[in-house]
């Protein structure tokens, strides 16, 4: 297992929340849903996307961009065209002054606007639920990203645009896969580029040393890893190991291993009823203190406070 397959793992769309905005210029979109993750691809036409302390970025039909974070965002066909609608939680579409009438709920499922066709058409979807693993991903990624059509395998998003207006049984399900895929053929194709800066983790997954002693931790976080052992299984010295480690993923191997279990353990404490004392031998831990003292050390708060704040 790789480390992208992993994070991947825990981000997952689960009832999804998607789109299609049919729209003609000029026309401007305010987003605040609120969504801490969000993928939208051009169908047909362009646009603009402005996003406060981010340079703005243009979209070409075909292009696919990821949005992160909460704060708002504006898609238009120009800069300086006024939001006409506001996506706000919940998919709610609320028009603003000087908008046109909305017509949403006669173009049928998931689908605004005016009339079944026009200058432009927007096809997205949100992810409605971000615990630690998926967190760790997202905090990899910019603000706002676009991958051009042409670096985005197979026409993933287009399978997306033909779902999104249908209604079938397990419609919602369908979605949610479909949503993953596109996330993830977006995500190699944006960490391929040489602007995407991927983070250690990511350049490490082909490094003969790094990469391998990786995806041993990955594959069981809960083994008793020691330097020597890690070494040993990946075919190399101490030092060259803890050298080769550092230099590629950042960190040296035990406290990468110590992030990553405290990762899983916060999920676990978010998504699970089981003791504390379970999920510390499930995550590597001897017992719920040695775990509580290694939490509180990374996170700055206990195991049990970590629960009750999320709750």
């Amino acid at each position: 297992m790789d480390v992208l397959d992993d994070l991947l793992a825990g981000t997952r769309a689960v009832d999804g929340v998607f789109n299609l905005g049919i729209l003609n210029t000029p026309w401007a979109l305010e987003i605040r849903d609120e969504a801490p993750l969000a993928i939208a691809t051009m169908v047909c036409g362009g646009a603009w996307i402005s996003r406060a302390g981010v340079e703005p970025l243009r979209m070409a039909e075909g292009d696919v961009a990821i949005f992160t974070g909460s704060t708002p965002y504006v898609v238009g066909d120009e800069l300086s065209t006024a939001p006409q609608l506001r996506i706000n939680p919940g998919n709610v579409c609320e028009p603003l002054p000087g908008a046109p009438i909305d017509y949403s709920e006669r173009l049928g499922p998931r689908t605004f606007g005016l009339k079944v066709t026009g200058d432009v058409m927007i096809a997205s979807g949100t992810y409605t639920v971000a615990g630690d693993v998926s967190r760790r991903l997202v905090t990899a990624l910019p603000p706002v990203l676009v991958v051009p059509a042409a670096e985005v395998a197979g026409p993933v998003m287009e399978m997306i645009f033909d779902e999104i207006r249908r209604e079938s049984p397990g419609q919602q399900s369908v979605l949610d896969r479909w949503l993953d895929l596109a996330l993830i053929t977006t995500l190699r194709a944006w960490f391929a580029r040489p602007e995407s800066h991927a983070p250690g983790w990511y350049q490490a997954q082909t490094d003969p040393v790094a990469g391998a002693a990786l995806r041993l931790l990955h594959a069981d976080p809960a083994y008793p890893w020691s330097v020597p052992e890690l070494a040993d299984r990946v075919g190399v010295s101490r030092a060259g190991l803890a050298r080769r480690f550092t230099a590629v993923v950042g960190e040296a191997p035990m406290s990468y291993l110590t992030g990553w279990r405290i990762t899983l353990a916060a999920d676990q404490l978010r998504s699970t009823q089981d003791t504390v004392e379970t999920i510390a031998r499930r995550v590597g831990y001897a017992n719920a203190f040695a775990l509580s003292v290694a939490f509180k050390r990374v996170r700055g708060t206990t195991p049990s406070a970590h629960r009750r704040q999320v709750a």
